[in-house]
Formats: C-alpha cells, sequence, structure tokens
C-alpha cells in the first residue's frame, strides 16, 4: 500500500465499488469491502495533507526571511548612502574633487538640475493623465445574481478547496 500514490487507491477504490455494484453483493459486504479499502485511502490523504501543511510552513518561513532581508538589506542601503554623503562632504570641505586608487576612482560630479516647486503650478505645465479603464465591480455582480438575477453575461461559481486544520 505505502508505494501506492493517493490517486491509484482512489481508483482501486472506485473500481471496486463499481465491481461490487454490479454483482449484486449484499450492502453489508459492500459496505465491508469498500471500508477496508477507505482506511488505506485514508491513511494517504492525512499523509498528503501533512506533506502539505509541511510546504506550507516552509513557504510562511521563506516570507518570514524575507521580510527581515528586506528590514537588513533597507538597512543596509541606508548606511552606504550615509556613508556616500560623509565622503561627499568631507571632498567638498577640503576642496578635493578626485581621488583615485588601484582600486576605483573617486569623483566628485554634478547631479543633473531638478525642478523644486514651491507653490501653486500654472495649468499648462500640469499633466492631466487618463483615467484608468473602467472595471466590473464583481462584489456588486455576486449581489445582483445572489437577488435571484440571472444575467447571460456573468455567473456566480463556487469552487472547492481542501481545508487543513
Amino acid at each position: 500500500m505505502s508505494d501506492m500514490t493517493l490517486y491509484q487507491l482512489s481508483d482501486d477504490y472506485l473500481a471496486a465499488f463499481d465491481q461490487l455494484k454490479q454483482l449484486d453483493m449484499p450492502p453489508e459486504v459492500v459496505n465491508d469491502t469498500l471500508e477496508s479499502m477507505r482506511g488505506d485511502v485514508q491513511v494517504k490523504a492525512t499523509n498528503v495533507a501533512m506533506f502539505v501543511r509541511n510546504l506550507e510552513s516552509m513557504a510562511d518561513a521563506i516570507e518570514d526571511a524575507e521580510k527581515q532581508m528586506s528590514i537588513r538589506r533597507r538597512a543596509i542601503e541606508h548606511r552606504a548612502k550615509a556613508i556616500r554623503d560623509y565622503l561627499l562632504y568631507n571632498m567638498q570641505r577640503t576642496g578635493i574633487n578626485e581621488i583615485n586608487c588601484p582600486y576605483f576612482a573617486i569623483k566628485r560630479k554634478l547631479n543633473p538640475p531638478k525642478v523644486v516647486l514651491h507653490g501653486a503650478v500654472p495649468d499648462e505645465f500640469l499633466r492631466h493623465p487618463e483615467p484608468p479603464p473602467p472595471e466590473a465591480d464583481k462584489k456588486a455582480i455576486a449581489e445582483y445574481i445572489k437577488a435571484g438575477n440571472a444575467p447571460d453575461w456573468a455567473e456566480l461559481i463556487q469552487s472547492e478547496r481542501v481545508e487543513i486544520k
């Protein structure tokens, strides 16, 4: 049993059910036979569910690690910017424009000019972006259908999932 997949066990269960139904066996015999097979399916399904929980735990741990790494990355980036600003400030103070060493060159460079706004901008300098296209309000459509309406342009479907608690 242990080397069979859940899919194979389910196939065997369904095949046995069909076979027993065709043989006109008494309901007790059918139930006993299927009950013994159902146990194998349940054990395999339990193992599959444990594997799912393990994968979900691993995904959660990775997500937590990503968050921690992101926090650490931002701190390192902030520290690098602060030290870069410190270097620029001291090069400005001493009037040094360039430093060459065997590993790299350090140069003071002018940034491109940037516009700093100090008040209301005249309309001729404002951009008017296109509004986003309209989008379907799925909650309103669901309520509309639940209220007994049956539009041909939408339907309410309900799928199924496995919950492992």
